[in-house]
């Protein structure tokens, strides 16, 4: 019952709580953003949610637009703005995902929504992910978020999959906020986000 009803419920009702508590700090971010990324505050990009679906996910845009002179994107490690950097740091780029978990996209813990162009390079087991809506945070968030290996990603994705309750997400839910408190496994040494997976 828990999964099939109440959480969708339960996600309304905290998200739309939650962003009206972080109304004004999403106010003050969109407006140093705009500034920061040439008009561009926001970040959307395809991602696929419960069963494959595509759907927009929305970001604060913590890196510029800025290329070689090839025309191609600089690494990310060189495009991510000081204010970016911060709002990262922080997770407050997640704040505006709020909206797809109210939109329905996205609930409040799940396995992270990952790029499109993966889809494909996903075995029988890792595809188990998309058994479920996507989540602002996830069991693989609490245990390392980006300093783990993506094999080690899907397993915690998968092992949410089969064993996702009530106090199951109320405790993936507090370890975020110790988290983001104390912020740990958010930048590796070498990049800024994960590697690309390779399959």
């Amino acid at each position: 019952m828990y999964k099939n009803l109440l959480k969708r419920f339960i996600d309304f009702v905290l998200a739309l709580g939650a962003f009206i508590l972080f109304s004004p700090v999403f106010l003050i971010l969109t407006l140093f953003l705009y500034f920061a990324n040439q008009g561009k505050p926001f970040f959307f990009q395809p991602r696929p949610g419960k069963g494959g679906r595509i759907f927009r996910v929305i970001k604060f845009k913590t890196m510029n637009d800025l290329t070689d002179e090839n025309g191609q994107l600089l690494p990310n490690e060189m495009r991510i703005t000081p204010i970016g950097n911060f709002i990262r740091k922080t997770s407050l780029d997640e704040i505006p995902q709020l909206l797809n978990v109210l939109k329905g996209d996205m609930s409040l813990v799940g396995p992270r929504p990952l790029l499109v162009q993966y889809l494909p390079l996903y075995n029988e087991v890792q595809a188990r992910r998309h058994e479920v809506r996507p989540g602002i945070t996830g069991w693989a968030q609490v245990n390392g978020r980006n300093a783990i290996s993506w094999d080690k990603k899907f397993e915690y994705d998968v092992w949410y999959v089969d064993n996702q309750s009530f106090w199951l997400d109320i405790k993936i839910l507090y370890k975020t906020v110790l988290k983001v408190i104390r912020p740990e496994g958010i930048n590796m040494s070498e990049n800024v986000t994960m590697p690309p997976f390779r399959g």
